[in-house]
Parts: structure tokens; C-alpha cells; sequence
């Protein structure tokens, strides 16, 4: 199983992310995630930059694969333009750029003042996004009038020598079949055995990559005070992720996520030896690639605890 390097914008300005990118890369990490966001999961994170200027930022100073995890084209960005970004991503990083897609959050995708979908009829908004993207991707003019999308007499002229693979997150039953149906690999931020023999089942054994975030500090008692401050909002259960809209409704749901349990859901500290179970649940799950997150600003020591470790 391969490792590599989780790039939260939420958290981190843009300047901190191409410093990780580049320590990563000269740890031996063996690629970057990097998370697509309008709005951070709550203020305490502080930031969002455009994922896009990052990754192009990106290709000057990295040459290890690069993935979004995740981008949502249904919204707030329309799949025609999605395409256009995919595509110059994946000419600047030399093809080395993966195009994650899902289904997205309202947190994200309800600021332009469209109705959030439910959730099924977002899986099919996702299908039609991703299949009006690859027309685009083969280089000529596209015309298209489907149930969610049109696109008209639509051209993109910058083109990769092969079209950006599409990876598809999925955390349930339908949404995997969606993702071994359309996608070229599976995102996951979940160790979940099941869904992801599911998906290799149904996709005839496609690649598979998942993540989880750690909080490298000189203590676990302080890495879980740090994590629960600033990422108490991922112990969140069900759909709320999925549909709160904003911020401040993540900050009143996280009141109900307690520091213990943040301790038992993430490696907090600077013990490698928590690292190392988390990554094992991963392996054993069949995950094929892997990708950790930092929590706090002890970002480079995180990495080097890696480079010793596990790279």
C-alpha cells in the first residue's frame, strides 16, 4: 500500500500548502490529496483558498501525483468548466493529476442559491457531469442537452495526451455503484472493508485510495485538544455532513462530538505507533493508496515522523 500527503485548504493558507507539497514530496511520500472547498468546516480552520490556483501552484514545485479529493461538479461549478480545469491541471502535472470527484456538501455547493438536491438525485447529477466532461475531454465540439446539464458548441483546446482518470468517492451501497459504474478508482475516507470489496467486486478490481487525519503534537492530550478544536466537526454522524450549510451549523453539531471521542477516531501525539494501527486498517481493508492529513501547524514534524517511519 502506498502512502501519501493530505493538503487540507481548509486549514492552511496557500503559501503553508505549497510547503507541505514540497516536504512531502522530499519525504517520500508517494502523492498528494488535496480537498476542494468553498467554505471551511468551521471557523476555527480559517481558511479556503480556490483549489485550483493551488494545484496549478502545484505542478511548479512537485512532480508526485496529484488528486483532488474531492471535487463536486454538480453546482457550484459547472461541468463544462470543471473539465477545462481538469484538463490544464493534468497538462501542468505531466498527466500526473486525478480528477476525485463526488457528490459534495451543502456547506460548499448552495452558495450560488440553487436548491440542494437530495442525495439521489445528486448521484445521478454526478453521472451526467462526469460523462458530459469525458465527451469534452476527447477533443471535440460538444453539444449537449441533458436532464441536469447543457452544453453548447463546446470546445476544450488544452488537452492532456490522455484524459485525467476520475475517481469516485462513495460512502454507501448506491453511491459505490455509481463509482465502480463510472469511475476509473474509489475515494474513501472511511477503512470500510465491505463498501470497498463492493466496489472492487463491481469494477473489476479498479484502484482504490483513501485518508485519515492525524494531530502531530508533543503530547496525545494535546494533539486531541488541538484536533477536537479544530476537526471536532469530522466526528459528525450520518448525512449532516452532507447537508448543513454552512460553517456556524457545523460549529452548533460539533457541540455534540466530545473530546474522547476525537482521541478515539484519530492518532493524536507524536506516538508513530498510532499512526502505524491507523494505516494497518487501510491496508487490511484493501485500500491500494492511503493518505494522511496533518491537524495544527506541527505539519513538518508529522512528515518527518512519516519519512522515519513508514517512508
Amino acid at each position: 500500500m502506498r502512502i501519501g500527503y493530505f493538503l487540507s485548504c481548509e486549514e492552511y493558507t496557500p503559501a503553508q500548502l505549497i510547503e507541505q507539497a514540497r516536504l512531502a514530496q522530499d519525504a517520500g511520500f508517494h502523492g498528494l490529496w488535496i480537498s476542494d472547498h468553498y467554505h471551511p468546516w468551521n471557523d476555527a480552520q480559517g481558511q479556503s483558498p480556490f483549489v485550483w490556483s493551488i494545484i496549478g501552484a502545484l505542478s511548479q514545485v512537485v512532480t508526485i501525483p496529484v488528486t483532488t479529493a474531492v471535487t463536486c461538479p454538480i453546482m457550484r461549478i459547472h461541468p463544462v468548466v470543471t473539465a477545462q480545469a481538469a484538463a490544464t491541471s493534468a497538462v501542468l502535472h505531466d498527466g500526473r493529476f486525478v480528477l476525485g470527484v463526488g457528490t459534495g456538501e451543502a456547506l460548499n455547493e448552495h452558495v450560488t442559491g440553487e436548491r440542494w438536491p437530495f442525495a439521489d438525485e445528486r448521484l445521478e447529477m454526478l453521472e451526467e457531469a462526469v460523462d458530459v466532461m469525458r465527451q469534452l475531454w476527447r477533443g471535440d465540439f460538444v453539444t449537449h442537452h441533458g436532464r441536469h446539464y447543457t452544453a453548447e458548441q463546446a470546445r476544450i483546446y488544452t488537452l492532456p495526451s490522455a484524459p485525467p482518470k476520475v475517481y469516485v468517492s462513495a460512502f454507501g451501497p448506491k453511491a459505490v455503484e455509481v463509482a465502480a459504474r463510472i469511475g476509473d478508482g474509489y475515494i474513501s475516507t472511511s477503512p470500510d472493508a465491505e463498501l470497498l470489496k463492493r466496489f472492487k467486486q463491481l469494477s473489476g478490481d479498479k484502484p482504490a485510495q483513501g485518508a485519515f487525519k492525524g494531530c502531530y503534537a508533543e503530547s496525545e492530550d494535546e494533539g486531541v485538544q488541538m484536533a477536537h478544536r479544530l476537526w471536532g466537526t469530522s466526528g459528525l454522524p450520518g448525512e449532516l455532513a452532507q447537508v448543513l450549510p454552512s460553517p456556524r451549523h457545523f460549529e452548533q453539531a460539533a457541540t455534540l462530538v466530545t473530546p474522547e471521542m476525537t482521541r478515539s477516531a484519530l492518532p493524536c501525539g507524536p506516538d508513530p505507533g498510532k499512526h502505524a494501527a491507523q494505516l494497518k486498517t487501510y491496508a487490511d481493508a484493501g485500500f491500494d493508496e492511503v493518505y494522511v492529513a496533518n491537524i495544527g501547524p506541527h505539519y513538518a514534524e508529522l512528515i518527518d515522523l512519516y519519512r522515519r517511519e513508514f517512508l
